[in-house]
């Protein structure tokens, strides 16, 4: 071959690596991430553990540590700063005001967080005060091509956030729609009967429920997660990139449409009960197949392309405007005042607090008609609590009489009971006010007719419950009253104030309904209401027949004895 026209060899690909003094001593710098890091994750994990949509989350931060060390092996050499007076290279005004003021901005959002450590708008503020630190912090350290160079890892975080309910709400009805419309019609074309209605597909056997569980939010962002994750990974274009999120979404979706098919078809060849046996088993089917799907595409959208060149400067770049030892000390010192600051502030209002006496319940499982209340899956991400459950029973007609007297007559009685445990620390205590019968019955076409108020009720030795009585009668048709029902309902925070007793009725019952305002949120950090642990009974007694107020206080006074432990 002419040596005129043979082809130049290719540039070896170079990896320089940068002094650490660009980011002070590693001894400084480690354990600041470490804590800006760390406290994002623990509010997150609340999230995580409780919520399977989110359960993705606990591998994110590993994906993110790893892809950030990826990357940081292969990172460019440092700029030099902006010229400032005195002839000395530094990042100017533009890096230093934002940073000092998203570091202030942390306090005020600790105090929210501590209160309301479910709120999702307060975690995206967290999650976005962070990744901005992060990044000027790297811009401080090595200028905006570091800032470019760590992007993606310091916010690939991010998909762990859960998302805020406007935009999350949508998404999966749109997805249990789309989803439930599919499978109606794809059961009709082999040749089994299904009629749509809503989300609940009717079939001979009976009814199939396509609820938030089977609408596909969890594999679609878990698909998320998975595409931008092997996307880094095989470092594609952007074009790329996208092309590839694209491709895992649909088959998420695709996937999750087989999965429902599947589930709807056991339903109708062995009945809707057969499908809780294979229910989980092909959720965590729909996963496994789009994890292996998004690594087999992210193959086929890397194909050919060329590894891109990653070279660096080395340390004979611009070594002006890095990060300063006494820099890290500040902002490692303030984010230790920020969490001293936040706890202080919580158990200056605590101090006076004083333990309730501890009560549990005994489920009544010998009585007629006993049988565990299923809580649907939105009730239980709704609620989030960490022990209790429903169950309901009948009255005989003898326990009936002898609860209420004769006067009436005797009557056969429904009774429904809930509790509900949550354990110090998990979650807001206004979760706790979201099963309350006012705000449950009228959702179930129960209309209230009445309140008695808070009324203590002696529930064991030496315990007093205090219990809201509310009255409700359900119509059939909008016209004459069918059933009527007496609900009772309890709240009670393991500590209360020192101020006032114990054992009296409080506001945690007697108040009102909280709508979840931010109104109700600002509330609780003034009064430095964090979650110290709370539960809930609730106990509904159904008839036929109309039973006075009186008559049904009687009837629950004696039952409660039974139901209460201490």
């Amino acid at each position: 071959m002419d040596a005129a026209h043979s082809p130049e060899p290719l540039a070896p690909q170079v990896v320089r690596r940068v002094a650490v003094t660009g980011l002070a001593d590693w001894w400084l710098t480690l354990p600041t991430g470490l804590l800006l890091w760390g406290v994002l994750c623990r509010i997150l994990s609340s999230e995580w553990a409780v919520n399977e949509q989110y359960s993705y989350g606990w591998f994110v931060p590993f994906f993110a540590a790893y892809l950030f060390w990826l990357r940081w092996v292969e990172r460019p050499g440092r700029e030099g700063g902006k010229v400032e007076r005195g002839g000395e290279s530094g990042p100017g005004l533009h890096v230093w005001v934002p940073a000092i003021f998203l570091l202030l901005l942390l306090l005020p959002l600790r105090l929210f967080e501590v209160a309301n450590p479910d709120w999702r708008p307060v975690q995206w503020l967290h999650a976005t005060i962070t990744v901005g630190l992060t990044l000027l912090g790297l811009r401080l350290a090595g200028g905006w091509a570091w800032v470019r160079h760590f992007a993606f890892p310091v916010c690939f975080m991010l998909v762990a956030v859960p998302w805020v309910t406007p935009v999350e709400v949508p998404i999966v009805r749109a997805l249990q729609t789309a989803v439930a419309v599919i499978n109606t019609e794809l059961m009709n074309l082999l040749g089994i009967p299904a009629q749509l209605e809503g989300s609940v597909i009717r079939l001979r056997t009976g009814l199939v429920g396509v609820n938030e569980a089977c609408s596909g939010v969890r594999s679609l962002q878990t698909s998320i997660m998975a595409g931008l994750l092997f996307g880094e990974l095989n470092r594609l274009g952007w074009m790329r990139r996208l092309g590839l999120l694209a491709a895992v979404i649909g088959l998420a979706f695709v996937a999750n449409v087989a999965r429902g098919g599947f589930l709807v078809w056991t339903a109708a060849m062995r009945g809707p009960e057969a499908v809780h046996g294979v229910h989980d088993a092909a959720g965590y089917a729909v996963l496994g197949v789009v994890m292996l799907g998004t690594f087999a595409l992210a193959g086929v959208f890397r194909g050919k392309q060329r590894a891109p060149v990653r070279t660096g400067t080395g340390e004979e770049g611009n070594k002006a405007g890095g990060i300063t030892r006494m820099g890290i000390v500040v902002v490692l010192g303030w984010l230790v005042v920020v969490e001293i600051g936040v706890e202080g502030w919580y158990r200056g209002h605590e101090r006076d607090l004083v333990a309730r006496p501890q009560w549990g319940v005994r489920w009544p499982k010998e009585k007629p008609g006993y049988q565990d209340v299923k809580i649907d899956e939105i009730t239980r991400n709704t609620l989030r609590y960490d022990d209790g459950g429903g169950v309901s029973w009948l009255e005989s007609r003898g326990e009936a009489e002898s609860a209420t007297g004769p006067a009436r007559g005797s009557l056969d009685q429904g009774w429904l009971m809930y509790f509900f445990r949550w354990q110090p620390g998990q979650t807001s205590v206004l979760r706790a006010k979201a099963h309350r019968p006012d705000v449950c019955f009228p959702n179930t076409g129960w209309v209230q007719t009445g309140d008695r108020g808070v009324t203590l009720y002696e529930a064991a030795e030496g315990l007093k419950l205090p219990f809201r009585h509310f009255l409700f009668v359900h119509k059939q048709g909008g016209r004459r009253p069918v059933r009527f029902a007496h609900a009772f309902f309890c709240l009670q925070e393991d500590r209360v104030s020192h101020r006032s007793d114990a054992s009296i009725p409080n506001l945690e019952t007697a108040g009102s309904v909280s709508g979840w305002e931010a109104a109700d949120r600002i509330q609780m950090v003034r009064e430095a209401r964090r979650d110290l642990g709370q539960q809930v009974m609730e106990i509904v007694i159904t008839t036929e027949r109309e039973l006075s107020g009186s008559e049904a206080e009687a009837a629950f006074a004696r039952r409660l004895k039974e139901l209460v432990k201490s």
